[in-house]
């Protein structure tokens, strides 16, 4: 229904981060259709503002060629216009779409493309009933551009199913939503029945490490061995001796 490049998209559109590509984007089945329903629109609004209205025999004023029911051309004029720019304001919506990276504003551009196409399939498909009606019941035609008004009643049915596939194209884009975007998620890999626990933390069989004992044998030393009495000559801290010279030297006293 639309072109993706093959890539992950969101509602539609591709993933943020690239740049516009408008050959891509001139390609799409949507971009084509909107097209086509601006091109419809502005062919209904136009044949009535410029030929829409003729001064009949009788009366000096302007009157609509749809069985002069002014309230006929006056509604194809005001669908027309919507239209047209409703298409210039969804083409540039589908062109910014690539560009956002918040997929609820992506939700809410796509659901305002759904309301809005399927709300003007609808108001078209009136526009057609009502100018095709008041064509069928004009009798005097003449002085009246024929070629216009039957242009008018079949363009407007021509925007009946343009606006009518648009809104198909949307309901497509809400219903994937971001369902096209791959999210990669763990999974537990599955259990081993066989035991009682997961493959990854089943138990292996424990060996214990044996230890043989050995006997102590404890270090003897020998004795210190010493030659002759422990008692010293002399204390090995005595005091030193006065130098004989200085025997009777005395400190004066002050």
């Amino acid at each position: 229904m639309e072109e993706t490049g093959g890539g992950a998209t969101a509602y539609g559109a591709s993933l943020a981060g690239g740049g516009f590509n408008f050959q891509k984007f001139a390609r799409q089945p949507q971009t084509i259709v909107r097209f086509l329903s601006w091109i419809f629109a502005i062919v209904v609004f136009a044949c009535i503002t410029t030929e829409g209205y003729v001064n009949p025999s009788y009366s000096p004023h302007a009157k609509c060629i749809f069985n002069q029911n002014d309230s006929a051309c006056n509604y194809a004029v005001g669908i027309g216009v919507l239209g047209f720019l409703a298409c210039v304001a969804f083409l540039l919506l589908d062109a910014y779409m690539p560009l956002m990276s918040n997929a609820q504003e992506r939700k809410y551009a796509v659901m305002a493309d759904l309301g809005f196409s399927g709300v003007w399939t609808f108001l078209w498909f009136v526009c057609f009933c009502l100018l095709a009606s008041q064509w069928g019941r004009t009798h005097d035609v003449s002085g009246i551009p024929e070629d216009a008004a039957r242009a008018t009643v079949a363009f407007s049915f021509f925007s009946i199913a343009t606006w009518g596939i648009l809104t198909y194209f949307a309901l497509g884009r809400y219903r994937r939503g971001v369902d096209d975007v791959a999210v990669p998620t763990y999974t537990e890999p599955p259990p081993d029945h066989h035991t009682p626990y997961p493959p990854t933390y089943a138990p292996t069989a424990y060996a214990p490490t044996t230890y043989t004992p050995t006997t102590y044998t404890p270090t003897t030393y020998s004795a210190y061995p010493s030659s002759g009495s422990d008692v010293y000559p002399q204390a090995p801290f005595a005091a030193n001796p006065q130098p004989q010279g200085d025997a009777g030297y005395q400190p004066p006293s002050y």
